[in-house]
């Protein structure tokens, strides 16, 4: 890659721009946000088919209003037991939570909006990263995407690299991510690249879920720290956060606990000891701070005690209502807020992308291909073409037409091997990025459209050349026609009829989302169309024949017959003469060998609908700007 190879081969010009560059996006981004949000309450309903079995189930309440206020330079740890509505609180602060979401969530006295969407940054708990990029691919990649127009390429490869210097990558910069099966960066390590992708646009409001889950307290620790230098920039960070230690716990400058949706404490990190300590619920030995806050949050009373857990919850409920809830509601009234640069007056007139739909388009593509190379052409994939195609030559070895019946069936398995592969390899597709394109769709990082589009492009390469190598090496040994023209014509009906089945996957991947009921369904139907292609069943009833019109089995095993045979073709046979014609063998004459461009109209069709409904399907994934 073109921008990568700079980044790489110019540290010294790189390193002394990533700080210009780095400097320029921090003084053209304003930084400062107000985060406030009153009686926030979110409602689900519950599944049918459950343990409720009246008709009239009752709404579960996982928010049950929430009131805070987070000002510029103030990082709020979001505390409580799983299941406490953490997550669900800092989704719904991030502006990605739809549904039953009732409240007033504001940011500088504004509603969510596009310009705010590009302003704040959101790291998931789970990190969600290509795991055959390097640390500064996978950075760069975000930058090109994420920073506007109004820096250059270099800028933003520049802003990149100082992500990586500030976040103490630089030892691990050109080692891939890794994932369960492949080896790569530490879990820390992956959380600080998850972290860096969201720093690039220099947010003026970061949400982190669960930022220092799974990590040892030393890692742990420079992530808080880390983060704790963004704050003291101006910025606002808001995360959850679930058992940190006492060192962590008394970086955040304000903490919200929650238990089963109600707010127990609201206010100041330093603050949170004296006033339990107030309202009768002191720790009788000294402890972590989460450790006893998590233990009020769960019911368990200062002395230990799991004796009437529901009751303790519900004290500290009324003692929030009592003490904070009045005086919190006035100071969120009260204070006021910070304006981005431009405000939100000025949201209509605002980018909707920092990019173009042709950058995004490279810039995907590039990344695709680099990505899915290595899973395109793995070893065993390799392996198992060369294996079945030397298979078939040797099983088919120089059968000239006088063994028609055999040279068909080879055209029918063609057919159908390269039906199954394709389908397989793409069904996969979608559901193994499902999280990925949510996770950017989110962010506003580019169009689905220039997305589509790149993984369409940037897999035809690696879709075609496997079937190219298959029919090379099984047309001379299993002597079909000796000629280019012929070997042209079959190895473009193969290729054709391989784009079909791989937008079949596509489409059935995109619609159904989880890949082994993607998997049995796509098996189900392509089985179908092989059975109704011509070959196995040449008389099949009338009230399941409409399965063979939109079989590609069939379209693709006629168009290959055509691409070998005429109809005043002959072949050695029992006759008086010694010969017959070609277009009157029984296996071929139910095909037919006339009427090919009605053949390739319906794979043409077929080729269009499947991807289409594919990205129809695809829009459902993430959050559509508006």
């Amino acid at each position: 890659m073109e921008d990568l190879e700079v980044a790489q081969t110019d540290q010294t010009t790189t390193t002394t721009g990533s700080k210009e560059a780095s400097a320029a996006i921090f003084n053209k981004t304003n930084r400062t946000v107000t985060l406030k949000f009153e009686d926030v309450v979110y409602k689900v309903k519950p599944k049918k088919g459950g343990e409720l079995k009246n008709s009239k189930s009752e709404e579960k309440i996982i928010l049950k209003g929430i009131t805070g206020i987070v000002l510029p330079g103030e990082m709020l740890a979001m505390l409580g037991p799983s299941g406490s509505g953490k997550t669900t609180l800092l989704t719904a602060l991030g502006g990605r939570l739809s549904g039953q979401l009732t409240g007033t969530i504001t940011y500088n006295g504004e509603p969510f909006s596009n310009i705010m969407k590009q302003n704040t940054g959101f790291v998931t708990q789970d990190d969600v990263l290509y795991p055959h990029l390097t640390v500064t691919e996978t950075l760069v990649f975000t930058a090109l995407l994420r920073l506007p127009n109004n820096f250059t390429k270099l800028e933003k490869i520049g802003h990149a690299e100082a992500v990586i210097s500030q976040l103490g990558l630089t030892t691990c910069k050109n080692c891939i991510i890794g994932g369960p099966f492949l080896r790569g960066v530490s879990g820390g390590e992956r959380k600080r690249v998850s972290i860096g992708q969201e720093m690039l646009i220099n947010p003026s409001l970061l949400f982190l879920d669960e930022p220092t889950s799974g990590l040892d307290s030393t890692t742990a620790q420079r992530i808080v720290s880390t983060l704790s230098g963004l704050v003291n920039g101006g910025r606002t960070i808001v995360m959850t956060i679930h058992q940190p230690s006492s060192r962590l716990f008394y970086m955040f400058h304000k903490v919200l606990l929650l238990s089963e949706g109600n707010p127990l404490y609201f206010g100041k990190g330093d603050e949170v000891m004296d006033y339990f300590s107030s309202i009768g619920y002191a720790p009788s030995v000294a402890m972590n701070p989460s450790d006893f806050l998590l233990d009020l949050a769960t019911g368990i009373s200062s002395d230990g005690s799991r004796e009437d857990q529901n009751a303790v919850k519900q004290t500290l409920v009324s003692a929030f209502k009592t003490n904070i809830a009045d005086t919190l509601k006035s100071e969120t009234h009260e204070t006021g807020h910070h304006r981005l640069h431009g405000g939100g007056l000025q949201d209509k007139q605002f980018e909707r992308w920092n990019t173009t739909w042709c950058q995004q388009f490279l810039v995907l593509l590039r990344r695709g291909v680099k990505e899915r190379k290595h899973q395109a052409f793995s070893f065993l994939k390799i392996g198992q073409v060369l294996v079945v195609s030397l298979l078939v030559g040797l099983l088919w070895w120089q059968s000239d037409i006088s063994h028609l019946q055999d040279q068909i069936g080879l055209l029918f398995f063609t057919s159908e091997f390269w039906g199954f592969y394709p389908l397989f390899e793409a069904i996969f597709m979608f559901p193994q990025e499902r999280r990925m394109l949510a996770k950017e769709r989110s962010s506003g990082m580019y169009r689905l459209s220039s997305y589509f589009m790149a993984m369409t492009v940037g897999d035809l390469p690696m879709e075609l050349v496997l079937p190219t190598v298959f029919l090379t090496i099984i047309y001379w040994m299993a002597g079909l026609k000796p000629t280019v023209l012929n070997f042209c014509k079959t190895l473009f009906v193969l290729l054709y009829s391989v784009l079909v089945s791989q937008g079949l996957g596509l489409a059935l991947g995109a619609i159904v989302m989880h890949q082994k009921s993607a998997a049995t369904l796509g098996g189900v139907i392509m089985l179908s169309f092989h059975l109704t292609g011509g070959f196995y069943v040449q008389h099949v009833p009338k009230f399941i024949a409409w399965i063979r019109y939109i079989s590609i089995s069939r379209y693709t095993y006629k168009l290959l017959l055509g691409s070998q045979y005429k109809a005043s073709d002959t072949y050695p046979c029992a006759a008086k003469n010694g010969t017959c014609l070609v277009g009157d063998f029984p296996s071929i004459k139910l095909v037919g060998l006339d009427r090919y461009g009605l053949s390739v109209f319906a794979l043409g069709i077929m080729l269009l609908g499947y991807r289409t409904v594919a990205y129809i399907a695809l829009m459902r994934v993430g959050v559509t700007r508006k």
